[in-house]
């Protein structure tokens, strides 16, 4: 029972530290480009992602190639192709939380994100085990 107790204590500490921060998300780094129209994404689109990544509180539980709480963020790449669908169900599970996906510690909601934003994060992502943008 103690034990319990003492896992419950460190997930709820672990998930609230997850907590976005919105009132540093508010920087734009522009539109990304119509990907519905075939206009390919630029490289600065993934560039501007991982800053975003870095800005925000994703690697209080996430590691680009080491499970932390949340999985590695190669992990993810590897699980999800580099397609249009991906980015934008990535970019809705970072802005909404989620959980079961990689285990029982839920995703804090990332509210504060535009849908821009946590779209160049996924984009990001889904760039680093080395797989292209679609076209």
């Amino acid at each position: 029972m103690k034990g319990r107790t003492i896992l419950f204590l460190i997930t709820v500490t672990l998930v609230g530290a997850c907590g976005s921060k919105p009132e540093q998300n508010k920087e734009e780094y522009g539109e990304p480009q119509a990907i519905s129209e075939g206009v390919k994404v630029s490289e600065d689109l993934v560039a501007q992602g991982a800053a975003l990544v870095k800005k925000n509180d994703c690697n209080t539980c996430h590691h680009a190639t080491n499970q932390i709480v949340g999985p590695a963020h190669m992990e993810v790449a590897k699980k999800y192709a580099f397609t249009d669908e991906n980015i934008k169900l990535l970019a809705e599970r970072i802005i909404k939380g989620g959980s079961g996906v990689w285990g029982q510690v839920p995703m804090t909601p990332h509210s504060g994100l535009s849908q821009s934003d946590a779209e160049k994060m996924a984009r990001y992502v889904l760039s680093l085990d080395g797989e292209k943008e679609p076209e």
